[in-house]
């Protein structure tokens, strides 16, 4: 595998895990919490954001108005049996979601969570790294690169994954801090 290969790959890790961050509640109301919300319209799960407009009136409230009002009952649902902890208000036309602020032993949970997506990200990057040293080695077992160049293209590669770790760990640091503010 080419650096920039690689680079590319761990990115898109990166961002992924990102985006996961991203469904974690934190007190604000923000309206990618229910990018993992799908509902089941016309017998096929259907994200949110595919069958409404999604918006934050102010920093509690989020605001969902369908597109077709009669999925109204089926968002609501969705949002009600998901693991947001949140409950929808429905006034026929539009659903809003009041975003409570956090307890202590939900902010706890939510880093948890935070947690895992980044070891989950991490475990991602290691299997990109795992890949492309696979790769040297066959490489060199091939002869198409000599022993000194593998080695190198392996610790290169390690410094790669390292800079990519280090990225998940700040970013989950900064959702931690985001998560615990009162």
């Amino acid at each position: 595998m080419k650096e920039k290969e690689i680079q590319e790959n761990m990115n898109k890790s990166i961002e992924a895990t990102q985006r996961n961050f991203n469904t974690i509640r934190t007190g604000r109301a923000n309206a990618s919490l229910l990018d993992r919300v799908s509902v089941e319209y016309y017998g096929a799960e259907t994200p949110i954001k595919s069958l409404a407009t999604i918006s934050t009136v102010d920093s509690q409230t989020i605001s969902i108005q369908p597109f077709d009002i009669s999925c109204l009952q089926a968002i609501e649902k969705s949002i009600s049996m998901s693991d947001l902890g949140i409950t929808p208000n429905n006034d026929g036309k539009v659903i809003r979601i009041n975003v409570p602020p956090l307890t202590e032993e939900r902010r706890k949970e939510f880093c948890k969570l935070a947690s895992k997506y980044a070891e989950e990200g991490k475990v991602a990057l290691r299997n990109i790294r795992r890949d492309a040293v696979d790769k040297e080695k066959k490489d060199e077992k091939d002869g198409l690169i000599s022993i000194d160049e593998s080695r190198d293209n392996q610790s290169e590669i390690q410094k790669i994954t390292d800079k990519y770790i280090a990225l998940i760990e700040t970013k989950l640091s900064e959702k931690e801090k985001e998560i615990l503010k009162v």
